[in-house]
């Protein structure tokens, strides 16, 4: 199959010039490594990365390259998945899934997989380590919380020279604080992979168990079945529709508050004035740490902002949710009614197992998969948003001081730079205030930089990169592949549709069956953050990929299209949780479907269907 450029042959724009000079050096495609990288393929990560890349905010990526890949190939040694490389090209982010190892490989990986993988699954809850887990991230991230960024003292203090001299001084505690808070990222990254791969691979082994049992049963079904999941990042959503009920009880005086244009500062003051307002004031602030610490977005980048510094964004929530509590109408997940129909499902598929061997497969791979399956919902609130949070306010600590000293213009302008980067910043700073009085850093040259590279990211969002490079393999197979970012063969034909062919000519899509149900409704179509609150009551919601953040959104739609994105993609496990028809990985339902088409979404068969265009269109 071909249809996609060779990564080292394409050409980006001549406004996005030294590109490449935001990077790390091995992030870039180059010719020492041609004879690789032109043998695999790679495809635009859209669900962690659907915008150009901020050079400072890579750097989760590259820590989760890392964990992941190791977790597969030294820990728990998964015996044919490999990891999964990145690249950058023209400010997008591509990555491949790395091809099978040798069967002598995969053979020693075997033995050790079973031995550590189901010790794993068998221990899960009996040996508490969720529990564990959790305590010993947020104290991870209450250390970060901790670091303190020094400015730079006129003179240092007595107290560092009595009654004996420190030895070291501001300046290594400025280098010291930018060293802990990398460190400290590269940890929680190895963390978030603890147990991450073994409980997307329960649910594989489920699956696969649940299709050979059952061969025509649909995708979605089996996605049913493990629905339910109590997980911390619903708490959130749940969080707000506490808060919505508690101003609806109090009065018309806290929701018509509540419900006004003010912004929150100002709301938030008027509720401070009398009794029930200030009741409801008590449950919000006892409610932002840790639940507003999600991000607006998806957690990546530094320009989503979270609920607690971002207030518009929750507050706008709140008046929709108090409008659809006065209306008669409900806000919350009904969790018992999944659960009832969950472990009725379970029931019935269990009941027309006849063998008892069959059966007993069955019971085993549904117990591991409901024991560990919401780890993977449970990891993402504290990793990519509370702990997120907590790192983009701590750099912008950094960018303050910069700016303070004339290093930078904006305080933001600290994430135009690569983590390598910053260290030279901070060197530069520290050598011109040891040296002395009047001596200056090298200051303009750092903001010329950061001026270059605004022109250079604006350039990149003009440009559509291509959906993929390199070579097509004869089959997607790579499981993690398949199951998070909805990378099959089927799908990757899409993609070269998508390509080849003009979009308004395009009356059918395909995708994966992610939650069950047919749904025909208008389309919205959002491709940016802050276009999120434009979502209308009862619209189709078409996007590269959903993000946690938007649960309270999945109260207002009618089902769920994504770009990319598999069976266990936030999009098809939020969809399935409120009961609403999805499909996900189509490739190319941003580039065909437009606002205002009216679409009609099939869950079980995974095909969207155009069945009339907007007016406008």
């Amino acid at each position: 199959m071909s249809g996609f450029p060779d990564p080292l042959e394409v050409v980006t724009p001549k406004e996005m010039e030294g590109w490449e000079e935001m990077y790390p050096p091995h992030y870039i495609f180059s010719e020492e490594r041609a004879e690789w990288e032109r043998r695999q393929f790679w495809y635009l990560d859209k669900i962690h990365a659907p915008d150009p890349m901020y050079p400072w905010d890579l750097i989760f990526h590259e820590a989760w390259q890392i964990a992941l890949a190791q977790l597969n190939t030294r820990v728990f040694c998964i015996p044919p998945a490999q990891g999964v490389a990145q690249r950058i090209l023209g400010c997008y982010f591509y990555i491949c899934a790395v091809e099978p190892p040798s069967e002598e490989t995969i053979q020693k990986k075997a033995e050790l997989f079973q031995k550590r993988a189901f010790y794993v699954f068998e221990n899960y809850e009996k040996e508490n380590l969720y529990e564990k887990w959790e305590k010993k991230f947020r104290e991870l991230g209450e250390s970060v919380k901790n670091i303190e960024i020094p400015d730079l003292p006129t003179f240092e203090p007595d107290d560092r020279v009595f009654p004996e001299p420190r030895g070291y001084f501001t300046s290594y505690d400025l280098m010291e604080a930018y060293s802990k808070l990398i460190d400290s990222i590269f940890k929680a990254w190895q963390y978030h992979f603890q147990y991450l791969n073994l409980s997307y691979l329960a649910y594989l082994s489920f699956a696969d168990v649940v299709r050979k049992l059952f061969p025509a049963i649909s995708e979605s079904t089996i996605g049913k079945m493990v629905a339910g999941a109590d997980v911390v990042m619903f708490r959130p959503q749940e969080e707000l529709a506490k808060l919505a009920r508690l101003a609806v009880s109090l009065g018309d005086r806290v929701k018509n508050i509540l419900k006004s244009d003010k912004s929150p500062e100002e709301k938030i003051e008027e509720l401070s004035t009398f009794p029930e307002g200030r009741e409801w004031l008590r449950d919000f602030e006892e409610a932002k740490d840790p639940w507003f610490y999600v991000s607006c977005g998806s957690g990546w980048f530094h320009y989503e902002g979270s609920w607690v510094n971002t207030l518009s964004v929750p507050f706008e929530y709140l008046k929709s949710y108090i409008e659809t509590i006065e209306a008669g109408g409900s806000v919350e997940r009904d969790i018992d009614e999944i659960h009832k129909k969950r472990d009725e499902l379970v029931k019935e598929y269990r009941n027309l197992i006849k063998n008892e061997e069959d059966r007993n497969a069955f019971d085993q791979a549904y117990e591991y998969v409901r024991r560990i399956y919401s780890y993977a919902e449970n990891h993402l609130f504290w990793v990519e948003h509370w702990f997120h949070t907590i790192v983009f306010e701590k750099m912008r600590e950094f960018g303050r001081l910069f700016v303070r000293y004339g290093m930078l213009k904006e305080v933001d302008d600290v994430f135009l730079f690569n983590r390598f980067e910053i260290p030279m910043i901070i060197e530069d700073l520290v050598t011109a205030w040891a040296l002395g009085e009047n001596v200056p850093p090298r200051a303009e040259y750092w903001k010329n930089i950061a001026e270059k590279r605004k022109k250079i990211l604006e350039a990149a969002r003009n440009w559509s990169p291509p959906p993929a490079l390199g070579t097509v393999p004869e089959e997607v197979a790579e499981p993690f592949t398949v199951m998070l970012w909805g990378i099959t063969q089927e799908k990757v034909s899409e993609w070269i549709k998508g390509v080849t062919y003009r979009p308004e000519e395009v009356t059918e899509i395909k995708g994966f069956a992610a939650s069950p149900g047919v749904i025909e409704g208008k389309a919205r179509v959002i491709r940016f953050l802050d276009e999120i609150t434009e979502v209308q009551e009862g619209e189709i919601l078409v996007c590269p990929n959903t993000n946690p953040s938007w649960a309270p959104v999945f109260t207002k739609i009618k089902a769920a299209v994504t770009d990319i994105g598999g069976l266990t993609s936030h999009a098809a496990i939020v969809c399935r949780e409120y009961g609403l028809p999805s499909v996900t990985g189509t490739g190319v339902a941003t580039q065909v479907i437009k606002t205002g088409d009216i679409i009609r979404v099939d869950g079980d068969s995974g095909v969207v269907s155009i069945v009339k265009r907007a007016e406008s269109a």
